[in-house]
């Protein structure tokens, strides 16, 4: 990963333009690369930056809706995004997901990430194969207990579809700060390769044990909510961007917050919702150009809390 420096400082007034949708001009520089990181057990490299569907991917059966949902999938991958996340708990998210794979002929780059959601763990398989059909691809890369729901039965259940080949990676979730003290538990014991977990400027209690652990134990970490349900976006919306920003090829806040989340080694990929193909493309550039430091990182943290 690529931390800034005095030579990326002054090269990266050049990177950005139009609110962050794309670089100044492709004649004069070549866009930087994506940033990429390995997932632990594996060492196979993922993009930085993902994209969640919980309720933005909800739309039902609102033809309009769902193509604008197919743009959104459309503008992710064309930015070099891979890893798209869902869980039956989204409602009617994955077939809007299973709809936008099959108008883009199932586009062999993608990283599917779901989630097993229910209380019986003898009702776990059928609820997979569910998912696995309404996505309409022929195995999931990932799936995580959603929540921490009937965790023990469900986690035998995906480490044996693992071992039989219908299954490459097995994680483990929660969101809003909820039940960490056991889902440390969790990852001291069992052989995870993934663990999900709500991550951003303001929250940021994973630090202390989540993300140390994590990397002690060779887990991926994946960053649900970023913007806070879009809580933070809105916050600062209006509000000028600090200095700060252009040293790091951000015109956004929320290529900003993107971008001080995946500046902690530890995160393996961010996962922001959006039901907007431009927030879309502008979510991937924060997956390209340099990242702030741990200094500017504390400044950005201390900003943020400032302003909002």
């Amino acid at each position: 990963m690529q931390n800034i420096s005095n030579k990326r400082r002054m090269m990266v007034g050049a990177m950005l333009a139009g609110g962050g949708l794309g670089f100044i001009n492709p004649s004069l520089a070549a866009p930087a690369p994506l940033l990429m990181r390995r997932i632990p057990s594996s060492g196979e490299e993922l993009p930085v930056v993902g994209l969640g569907s919980w309720i933005s991917f909800n739309v039902g059966e609102d033809p309009a809706a769902r193509a604008r949902s197919t743009e959104v999938v459309r503008a992710f991958l064309a930015g070099g995004g891979r890893l798209i996340d869902s869980s039956p708990m989204y409602g009617s998210a994955q077939a809007v997901i299973g709809h936008a794979l099959a108008q883009l002929k199932y586009p062999p780059a993608l990283f599917s990430a779901d989630k097993v959601w229910i209380g019986s763990g003898a009702r776990g398989p059928a609820q997979i194969e569910a998912s696995r059909a309404l996505w309409g691809v022929p195995r999931f890369d990932l799936l995580q207990v959603h929540n921490l729901l009937a965790w023990e039965e469900h986690l035998r259940t995906l480490q044996a579809l693992k071992a039989a080949g219908r299954l490459r990676y097995v994680g483990i979730t929660t969101s809003e700060g909820r039940r960490h003290g056991e889902l440390v538990k969790i990852m001291e014991t069992q052989p995870l390769d993934f663990v999900q977990v709500s991550y951003n400027v303001l929250d940021r209690e994973v630090e202390n044990r989540i993300l140390p652990l994590a990397r002690e134990r060779k887990i991926g970490v994946i960053v649900n909510r970023p913007f806070r349900q879009g809580d933070l976006t809105q916050a600062l919306a209006g509000k000028p961007l600090p200095g700060w920003a252009r040293e790091i090829g951000c015109a956004t806040w929320a290529q900003a917050l993107l971008k001080f989340i995946v500046a902690e080694p530890g995160v393996s990929c961010a996962i922001p919702a959006t039901s907007n193909p431009a927030h879309a493309r502008e979510n991937m550039l924060a997956a390209r150009g340099p990242l702030p430091d741990a200094a500017l990182r504390r400044r950005i943290a201390d900003d943020v809390k400032r302003i909002t």
